[in-house]
């Protein structure tokens, strides 16, 4: 009995080995497939990065003023009466604006002018007065005190009188500014104001602003590292460039000073102006556009846009770092023209730059590297 167990479990166990060794065998050609089926190396394309020399357009947003801009106010108070312009006019020098009703005026002028006449008359008569005791004190019929008297009357009343001419002259005055006019030549700005409201100098809105734009000042901010490399880059062009607010560029070049002579503390910046010819007035006082000025670079490493990598404002560039292996280096960019950003650190010359595939790409991959073209020099 117990013979014929045996016999019965042999079979049982060479099935066993056979399943066991099975097993193995199909792990085996298991590990093998999944080496063949791995994913394949991405092949990537990589620029030698060279030094170079180039131009970087900087861009600063700027506010168009007019080379004079003159807020029109009232100097004597009244009710508006006429209004001669419209709003966006352009008047010349010494053209009428608006008239304030001035019969209160001409009768100031008319009281001062009484005035002034009776006092002229007073003065005469002090004279005469002076004229007849001159001769009487030599007779010993006046004293000399009463000629001095009559002296002081007469010079009280030429004080009078001149007092008086005074007053005319003010009240005269008066009925000018009733009549409001251009002092300058340039266009008209908005008008708050209507026929029939009174207005007075205190006023803090003005009756309008004019402007004069044949020649623009656009002023700007520029950070005190940006002014001081600016200026002491004897190779800068000093003529700046503006794009309108159309994202045009303007067809003049302008000119650049300094507005402010002192850095503001609080942002670390100084204040410049450009200052553009406007013959066709397409800028106008209020505006807003950009400002474009050229600096150049010396020792910079160009790479392309498409290269970099901005994660949180910051920037990477992959390099091949041995023959298959690449590293994501930060880097400082300096400017940019055209298609290509200038590095300032980061990169040096000679690097061996990704230049295609960055979205896949991990610090430490490995790659299938092909080279490409040098890169070329951008001076734009």
């Amino acid at each position: 009995m117990t013979k014929q167990i045996f016999l019965n479990y042999m079979p049982l166990k060479k099935l066993a080995v056979l399943l066991l060794f099975a097993s193995l065998y199909s792990c085996g050609k298991a590990g093998e497939n999944a080496g063949e089926f791995a994913a394949p190396k991405p092949e990537v394309d990589f620029l030698q990065a060279e030094s170079l020399t180039g131009e970087v357009d900087k861009k600063y947003p700027g506010l168009i003023e007019g080379s004079v801009n003159v807020d029109i106010k009232a100097q004597v108070s009244g009710y508006l009466e006429a209004i001669y312009v419209k709003e966006g006019d352009y008047v010349t020098k010494g053209q009428s604006l608006f008239k304030i009703k001035g019969d209160v005026f001409a009768e100031q002028v008319n009281s001062s002018r009484a005035s002034y006449k009776s006092a002229l008359a007073a003065v005469a008569n002090a004279k005469l007065e002076v004229e007849k005791i001159k001769p009487l004190v030599e007779g010993k019929v006046y004293t000399e005190i009463q000629l001095k008297t009559a002296q002081a009357n007469l010079d009280a009343a030429t004080a009078q009188a001149a007092q008086a001419k005074a007053a005319l002259g003010s009240s005269q005055l008066n009925a000018d500014f009733s009549l409001i006019k251009a002092p300058v030549s340039g266009y008209i700005s908005r008008i708050p104001n209507r026929i029939g409201n009174l207005v007075t100098p205190a006023d803090a809105v003005p009756l309008t602003v004019l402007s004069e734009i044949n020649t623009v000042f656009v002023y700007f901010s520029m950070s005190e590292a940006d002014y001081l490399s600016f200026m002491k880059d004897s190779n800068s062009k000093k003529s700046v460039s503006l794009i309108m607010a159309d994202e045009s560029v303007y067809e003049h070049k302008g000119t650049l000073e300094t507005a402010s002579g002192n850095v503001d503390r609080t942002t670390g910046s100084i204040t410049m102006k450009a200052i553009f010819p406007n013959p066709k007035k397409l800028l106008r006082s209020g505006g807003s556009a950009r400002i474009v000025l050229q600096n150049s670079l010396s020792s910079v490493v160009s790479v392309p846009m498409a290269s970099v990598k901005d994660i949180q404002d910051k920037f990477f560039v992959f390099v091949l770092k041995d023959s298959s292996k690449v590293a994501m280096v930060p880097i400082e960019i300096a400017g940019s023209a055209g298609n290509n950003y200038f590095v300032k650190s980061g990169v040096k010359s000679g690097d061996k730059v990704a230049l295609n595939s960055i979205d896949v790409l991990n610090d430490g991959m490995e790659v299938v590297p092909k080279n490409a073209p040098k890169t070329p020099s951008n001076n734009n």
